[in-house]
């Protein structure tokens, strides 16, 4: 069970890593403050035969996280939602369409992209918004600022994505989804590291975590954790 929770580390770490380094071999992948992250895998992109695999990887491993998610012992309903929807984003994102180079196409070329990408980012959004309930008061604020970013982060970028097919300047855009993606990945992050750190209160309403806001640590033989 370790070994999977640990795949929700690497899953986000091997996402930053293949952005960097894709985005450094990338001759014409000019600015990580302007150009989006999909357009390393875009279809005719030179970077596609190395990010498409590393990104296969991240799905592979985000899957495995999911199902450790949904096996964790604690509030069953919570970490089953949790869970589905880290595996659905997972899935999804194994067949996740690529986007048009820029300036090569119009917008209607890439509808299964946008299509794709908002079903992830909803699966996302459920994700979080279900996975808040597992720790206590703070894990949960967090939970919710996150999805308050992933919001205004996402918006934005979407009304600078409708540009790209045009060739059209997209000021800001690689920082917007940048800080969107992050914000996410980091999430998936902390709770991979609770979920290994900490145990999951079984009843909220006796549960010290829950009124503290503090997860429990794990503490004492196999057969006393809920």
């Amino acid at each position: 069970m370790k070994a999977l929770l640990v795949c929700g580390i690497l899953s986000s770490l091997l996402y930053v890593g293949a952005d960097v380094l894709a985005a450094m071999l990338y001759g014409d992948y000019h600015s990580f403050t302007s150009q989006a992250i999909s357009e390393l895998t875009a279809v005719g992109a030179p970077t596609k035969p190395l990010v498409h695999p590393l990104f296969t990887i991240y799905d592979v491993l985000l899957m495995a996280f999911g199902v450790a998610v949904w096996s964790s012992p604690g509030r069953k309903r919570a970490l089953h939602l949790a869970g589905g929807f880290l595996i659905g984003i997972a899935a999804v994102g194994l067949v996740w369409p690529p986007m048009q180079l820029r300036g090569t196409g119009d917008v209607s070329g890439d509808v299964p992209h946008i299509a794709v990408t908002g079903v992830i980012v909803l699966f996302i959004l459920l994700a979080i918004g279900s996975g808040s309930w597992l720790f206590g008061r703070r894990f949960r604020v967090y939970s919710l600022a996150t999805i308050l970013i992933l919001l205004v982060s996402g918006a934005l970028t979407g009304f600078a994505g409708s540009r790209l097919a045009a060739g059209q300047p997209t000021p800001w855009l690689g920082i917007t989804e940048r800080i969107n993606v992050g914000a996410y990945l980091v999430w998936v992050l902390v709770l991979a590291i609770a979920l290994l750190r900490f145990r999951i209160p079984a009843i909220q309403a006796n549960s010290p975590g829950a009124t503290t806001g503090r997860p429990q640590l794990v503490t004492g033989d196999s057969s006393q954790r809920t």
